[in-house]
């Protein structure tokens, strides 16, 4: 029976065997790199091994003007980029900014926007708005928001105005309940107070959103609610009078 060789001689051997292989790999990689040279399939059967011309014919850039001239255009890609980005009117605008608000207590808009200039529209839209259903998209986000929020109060907690127009509002017991947003109590203060002003022409807070519409000041409130006017323009934009009495008015 063939005596088996001792452990130490198999750890020597595989050491052995071990360090001949990285000698071999850092030899080829460092001293001697294998030179590759791409080949013309094309012309591989014309063309002779020996000629110069044959070596030089598919240069990397060669290679680089190939790919160019084969690449499939990316129609989508390249549609987006040189579409222009939609541009948002008035009403628009209120409504893209009043969707972005009510949306997420925690949005704000960046203190970096200047309130007296059109609102960049991807700031407030969640959608690519220079994609060929940009328009629809948007149709859809003004349908969605006054929808949701058919009464929606830009508000200051501070304001005996404001508290009196929230004691009208919550006297109607509406369903949904009126989205009041008070303003003075957010950090984007300084930007969306005047930015509203614009978008609604009005002189101060708080305003009054109907259905997206500015309903007036809030003197012509207190005169609409009196007459039953506001209730009627209230039941119009899909809002229901004494709908929920036990709810509260949302706040954000």
């Amino acid at each position: 029976m063939p005596s088996r060789k001792p452990r130490a001689y198999w750890v020597r051997t595989t050491f052995l065997a071990l360090f001949v292989l990285a000698a071999v790999s850092v030899y080829v990689l460092l001293v001697q790199p294998p030179v590759l040279r791409p080949i013309s399939f094309r012309d591989a059967e014309h063309t002779h091994p020996d000629d110069p011309a044959r070596a030089s014919r598919w240069t990397p850039e060669a290679f680089r003007l190939a790919a160019l001239k084969h690449r499939k255009p990316n129609a989508t890609g390249s549609s987006n980029t040189a579409r222009p980005q939609i541009t948002l009117n008035q009403t628009q605008e209120l409504a893209a900014v009043s969707s972005f608000i009510a949306s997420l207590p925690q949005n704000v808009i960046p203190s970096t926007v200047d309130p007296a200039q059109p609102i960049d529209p991807q700031l407030v839209l969640d959608f690519d708005t220079r994609g060929p259903q940009a328009e629809d998209e948007l149709r859809n986000v003004m349908h969605d928001v006054w929808s949701r929020n058919p009464v929606m109060l830009y508000s200051k907690v501070h304001s005996p105005i404001s508290r009196e127009i929230k004691q009208v509002l919550a006297e109607l017991y509406l369903r949904p309940a009126p989205t009041i947003v008070d303003v003075d109590h957010r950090p984007d203060e300084s930007v969306l107070a005047p930015l509203l002003l614009r978008l609604t022409s009005t002189q101060e807070l708080p305003i009054l959103l109907i259905g997206g519409r500015t309903v007036g000041s809030p003197k012509e409130i207190r005169y609409l609610a009196a007459k039953g006017e506001l209730q009627r323009l209230i039941t119009e934009a899909g809002g229901v009078i004494d709908g929920a009495r036990k709810k509260k008015a949302k706040k954000l």
